[in-house]
């Protein structure tokens, strides 16, 4: 069977490193209602405000991570693609970026004019977000309507306690636990806590008291991006036998004045420092590959902060991106991937 396509889809990146690239692609980004939920009209304004000067800041970052071959994110995401190719058996693996290019709505158009009529699609988010997994789907059906396409789609679901992601995510962990540290950091993309509490199911627990997501229901589980974040570096924790005081979580990339998610990166990295740790390893497990927020945000400028605050080394651990258990994980999760749409 070979008309049953694989659809990877990441967040995407500027074309370049020139400042008008960076100013098209945030424009897209920020504009999108699934990240900045406000109305247009306020949405237009703010971020028509952030586009100011943000732009020449964000191509800088992005040039100190930039590769001979372009964006790592797109890079990485491209390896992922090529290992895809060995793993699914059922039809062609494309990729697209919610944001730049290549994207959803080019590769869904191509797939069509090549006869596919069934497609996987993955958004490559272990954790549930609107701002990440709702906007790809609203995406393709958006595709899907205008175009008139004739396609039954399967989604992979939120994978963020799913066996095959964590022991993948372990296995790519091991080397650098194992080469010693003395404490490991996983920090998570934020969110802004309205975010969360705009889906709370339960009438208002979100977000209450400290032990709320460690304890959530399966109700609030299911829809918490803080509480589905704890539960991948709990039980990451235990696939790899860590104590508590081994590890901890934060939440990194605030912006803009509203009330984010805690604990946040920055501040953590002081806690840590001024508590004596001397080295310390950082993982993301929100991302599946390295990108601005990896290489730029913990890589360059948190290991800066750490060291300013009397820390002595760390080491980011690469995200998943080509690792050879993660191919084989991934293509696990993605034949379980429920028929909707």
């Amino acid at each position: 069977m070979t008309d049953h396509a694989l659809l990877l889809v990441n967040l995407g990146s500027p074309a370049s490193t020139e400042v008008a690239d960076v100013r098209r692609y945030l424009n897209q980004f920020l504009m999108d209602p699934y990240v900045i939920d406000l109305p247009w009209p306020v949405r237009r304004l703010l971020v028509s405000l952030i586009l100011w000067k943000r732009p020449a800041a964000s191509a800088h970052a992005y040039a100190s991570i930039w590769w001979d071959e372009g964006s790592p994110l797109v890079a990485l995401s491209r390896r992922l693609q090529t290992q895809m190719q060995g793993q699914w058996r059922h039809g062609p693996v494309e990729l697209a970026m919610r944001y730049g290019e290549p994207s959803i709505e080019s590769v869904l158009l191509r797939l069509a004019s090549q006869g596919i009529r069934q497609v996987t699609l993955a958004p490559l988010y272990p954790q549930f977000a609107d701002s990440t997994v709702t906007t790809v789907i609203e995406e393709a059906k958006r595709v899907v309507r205008e175009h008139q396409l004739v396609m039954q789609f399967a989604i992979l679901q939120p994978f963020y306690q799913q066996p095959e992601y964590i022991a993948a995510l372990a296995e790519s962990a091991k080397p650098h636990l194992q080469a010693g540290f003395d404490h490991l950091l996983l920090s998570f993309h934020g969110l802004p806590e309205r975010h969360l509490h705009k889906l709370d199911p339960t009438g208002g627990q979100c977000l209450k008291g400290p032990d709320c997501c460690r304890n959530a229901t399966p109700e609030l589980l299911a829809v918490c991006y803080r509480a589905q974040c704890l539960r991948s570096a709990e039980l990451f924790a235990a696939q790899l036998g860590l104590k508590p005081e081994q590890w901890s979580v934060s939440f990194q990339s605030r912006l803009g004045r509203a009330k984010w998610i805690e604990p946040y990166t920055e501040a953590r990295l002081h806690e840590l420092a001024g508590q004596g740790v001397k080295k310390l390893l950082v993982m993301c497990p929100a991302f599946v590959a390295d990108c601005i927020e990896t290489l730029e945000e913990i890589g360059i400028r948190g290991r800066e902060e750490f060291l300013a605050a009397g820390g002595e080394e760390l080491l980011l651990v690469p995200c998943l991106n080509d690792h050879p258990a993660w191919g084989p994980a991934l293509n696990s999760l993605c034949e379980r991937a429920p028929q909707a749409l």
